[in-house]
């Protein structure tokens, strides 16, 4: 996380804009030693976490099918 005082951040702030937006970097503004705001990257939140995870989980074998082993009870 990198920090700067605000008169600096007022130089660059189009140029910090698009760094924060490209490497997801935070940027603390400082006044007088103190931060006073913090720059972070956009992030749209999903309206639901139904299906937010929808094919990042793969599964290779049948869940209902029995294995192949007998078992014994008491």
């Amino acid at each position: 996380m990198q920090t700067m005082k605000a008169s600096e951040f007022k130089a660059k702030c189009l140029h910090l804009m698009d760094m924060v937006n490209s490497t997801g970097e935070e940027v603390i503004i400082t006044k007088n030693g103190r931060p006073v705001s913090k720059l972070v990257p956009y992030s749209v939140k999903p309206k639901s976490l139904f299906g937010l995870h929808q094919g990042d989980v793969l599964l290779h074998d049948d869940l209902v099918e029995g294995v192949a082993e007998k078992w014994e009870a008491e």
